[in-house]
């Protein structure tokens, strides 16, 4: 009963994924639940950043996060209220280290609550809205029923998103548990690379780009929906 009823707390406040995780033996947890939520960038956004970031993409960027941040910040008050501890992990939470490595990814809550699998991108593809998603996450104790396994790859030969990245970061390597992300990402010519572009297209220096989801089969599956 509380799964659902949280269930339908979140989608009541916004999001539009929901999902949660078993997080036993999970490194850098601490608690045994985790939820994900996602928010999916606008379609109108998706097509004004096919040839490159703006500045309406930055603003929705953050905007999203905001979004995030009010969501699970509220789910964890929700869980609080019944006596369960919980734990938001929003943006002012959650730290990265020189390597743009945090304690606990949003993607790695995602992945183990069936919302979806780590692409080529090394983004979270979601079948509803492809890699177009903001995630964010709350750790907690609350008896929350789980997704049954983690999703595999679902990318098959499909090598868009590596040919279009315009750093020259991915490697086209599947992803699976074992894998380490350098082994798909060059995190520092992806980060330079946005930065240019960005600088280049905006004048704000971020490093925020989008070609990668933007290219996604399962992205234009949701925006050929979104045209309907």
């Amino acid at each position: 009963m509380l799964s659902e009823e949280f269930k339908d707390f979140l989608y009541g406040i916004g999001a539009k994924l929901v999902g949660f995780a078993d997080m036993s033996g999970v490194a850098g947890c601490g608690y045994p639940r985790a939820v994900s939520v996602a928010l999916p960038v606008p379609p109108h956004i998706l097509r004004e950043i096919a040839d490159g970031p703006t500045k309406s993409y930055y603003y929705m960027y953050h905007e999203l996060n905001n979004g995030l941040n009010r969501i699970v910040t509220s789910g964890a008050e929700y869980l609080r209220e019944r006596g369960y501890s919980a734990q938001p992990q929003t943006t002012d939470a959650v730290s990265y280290d020189a390597d743009c490595r945090s304690a606990l990814p949003h993607k790695t809550v995602a992945v183990r609550s069936g919302l979806g699998w780590i692409g080529k991108s090394c983004l979270l593809v979601t079948p509803e809205y492809g890699s177009a998603v903001r995630i964010s996450s709350l750790l907690t104790d609350a008896p929350l029923a789980c997704a049954s396994s983690v999703m595999e790859p679902l990318c098959g030969g499909c090598d868009l998103c590596r040919s279009s990245c315009p750093g020259q970061a991915l490697s086209g390597l599947l992803w699976n548990s074992a894998v380490d992300r350098d082994l798909i990402v060059d995190t520092g010519r992806c980060t330079r690379k946005q930065r240019e572009l960005m600088m280049a297209r905006t004048g704000i220096e971020a490093d925020i780009c989008g070609k990668c989801f933007v290219v996604c089969p399962y992205t234009a599956k949701y925006l050929s929906a979104a045209a309907k």
